[in-house]
């Protein structure tokens, strides 16, 4: 699969930092009022990105909250970051530090020998975060010297890395790359639920020969996952939590996800529920949706073939052909072992709005 603008992402990492003896001063009144905004503001950017939201405040002194963002282009990153700056809380936020990156095929091999199965490096180039209550975020940097050693020395010490890492299955690790884009080279992002399983990995990780190679690895951050109201309500002030329907997609709710004439005859958009990346499909004179990645080996359904033969309106994987029925999600043929989960659709006033589930 050639990687390209089309499958491969930008992802960013914004921590914040609140003028809290300025804003604090502020009537309550305003101190809620531009909370509010700043999440109106936010959310406006849901079909665009996918977008996470943590606390840091107890946990370091430098920065307060972490939005972490994930889009197919840079321009709608740097498009949020204007929106937030013109919000009324915007004056009152600094950004002391930002990691720009982007998802790329490791150059390595991530299986291990014991592997009864190949691990596919196609998942690489998507980022899907899970549900994970912490996310550990760090930027990093190789030595000249690691890159002056052979492929084959460098795969040997990177399969004692994995291996390593793989005794600690509760812990999943996005790496994406700022070659040329940032002051880093890579920026390491692990998920997990237990602060002390990950200082048991790291410290574990600090044995291995590559470590030996390791330039810089901080400022590191431990980041609490939050609906982007309680992050608010976690900077002090006025609380707003209380005041927002945090997250549709969290209750089965519709989200707005696109414009109706974003959508030409027989094409697809690839929009986001959440974290979700959702195939939005214009076939045969209907709307329709699916989970975008491919059940068998998560290829993107929005960059497929669409199709009619009889079964209806249907999409085929672009990357091993799987087929499958648009209105239900059901494999007509090809390789994927079950069928891809469908989201409900409706059109209001111009807007395509989706859901999970029923919903009144």
């Amino acid at each position: 699969m050639e990687e390209n603008k089309t499958t491969r992402q930008v992802v960013k990492y914004t921590f914040y930092k609140l003028d809290a003896l300025a804003f604090l001063r502020l009537p309550e009144e305003k101190q809620r009022a531009a909370k509010l905004d700043l999440i109106d503001t936010v959310r406006t950017f849901n079909r665009r990105m996918l977008l996470r939201s943590y606390t840091l405040v107890g946990m370091r002194s430098d920065v307060d909250f972490l939005l972490w963002t994930v889009a197919e282009d840079v321009e709608p990153v740097q498009e949020l970051e204007t929106a937030i700056r013109n919000t009324a809380l915007g004056p009152f936020l600094d950004v002391p530090r930002s990691f720009l990156s982007g998802t790329k095929r490791s150059i390595y091999d991530i299986s291990l020998p014991e592997d009864s199965e190949k691990v596919d490096a196609e998942a690489r180039i998507r980022i899907e975060p899970s549900g994970s209550k912490y996310l550990f975020v760090y930027p990093f940097i190789k030595t000249r010297a690691w890159y002056a050693l052979s492929r084959e020395e460098r795969q040997e010490m990177m399969t004692e890395h994995i291996r390593v890492g793989r005794q600690y299955p509760n812990v999943r690790l996005n790496t994406t790359y700022s070659y040329g884009i940032d002051d880093q080279e890579f920026v390491v992002a692990f998920e997990g639920d237990d602060p002390h399983e990950f200082v048991d990995l790291v410290a574990d990780l600090r044995l291995t020969q590559a470590s030996m190679y390791t330039l810089r690895d901080t400022p590191m951050h431990i980041c609490l996952a939050m609906p982007l109201g309680e992050v608010m309500d976690s900077i002090g002030g006025a609380h707003v939590s209380d005041l927002v329907d945090e997250d549709v997609t969290e209750v089965g709710g519709w989200l707005p996800v696109a414009q109706e004439d974003e959508l030409a005859p027989e094409s697809s958009k690839l929009v986001y529920y959440g974290t979700q990346q959702v195939a939005l499909f214009r076939a045969n004179g209907g709307l329709y949706a699916l989970n975008n990645r491919c059940p068998h080996a998560r290829g993107p359904l929005c960059e497929g073939t669409l199709s009619e033969n009889g079964h209806g309106p249907a999409v085929r994987c672009p990357w091993h052909e799987a087929h499958f029925k648009l209105e239900t999600g059901e494999v007509i043929d090809g390789p994927s072992p079950r069928s891809v989960e469908t989201f409900r659709v409706k059109v209001e006033d111009g807007t395509v709005f989706i859901a999970r589930g029923e919903v009144e």
